[in-house]
């Protein structure tokens, strides 16, 4: 009995291998894999470790041709998320995203940054059905701001801090991330 547990997972383990090998099935369980790991809520950073924006000079584009001065998100809560469609960490965390855009795009500012073809995103984006506007950067991201690996999401209070500096995808739509937007937005 214990051969066959053995031959069993040796067995699942070089179908899992073959298939991300194999390009065409690669992709999806790739995003599969960080959906899973994506049902984890981002923390939020202490405010000790908290780092304050005072740069906010940067131009972004809109999928919508809207040019958005990011000085304009100055005084408010806002959320950044630097992603790709072929990020498979970005597309799983995608949905919880959309899910937060559509109640709280009202109060907060949701920046979906990415350096793709406009067409591309365009495509994506509507072939997922999601809500949220895409943005491309026309010029350097304040300092506090790069980030070099993808997903990389910032959620900044009204007077600058960064409150979360998240690196790889998370579940955007948990009842934390609800809960600190609520008390961000409260805050005067």
């Amino acid at each position: 009995m214990k051969f066959l547990k053995v031959k069993f997972s040796n067995i699942l383990f070089l179908v899992v291998i073959i298939l991300l090998i194999v390009p065409t099935t690669r992709k999806p369980i790739q995003v599969f894999i960080h959906k899973g790991l994506a049902l984890i809520s981002p923390s939020k950073v202490e405010e000790s470790d908290q780092k304050t924006l005072s740069n906010y000079n940067w131009n972004l584009q809109g999928g919508d041709a809207t040019i958005y001065n990011f000085n304009n998100a100055k005084g408010k809560v806002v959320f950044i998320n630097f992603w790709a469609t072929w990020c498979p960490p970005c597309i799983a965390e995608m949905q919880s995203i959309n899910e937060l855009y559509k109640d709280y795009n009202n109060d907060v500012v949701f920046l979906l940054v990415t350096s793709e073809n406009e067409k591309k995103v365009s495509n994506f984006i509507l072939k997922n059905n999601y809500d949220f506007n895409f943005y491309m950067p026309l010029s350097e991201e304040p300092d506090l701001l790069y980030t070099s690996s993808i997903p990389q999401t910032y959620v900044i209070d009204k007077l600058g801090n960064i409150v979360i500096e998240k690196n790889g995808a998370a579940n955007w739509n948990s009842e934390s991330v609800r809960s600190l937007l609520d008390d961000l937005l409260k805050k005067e």
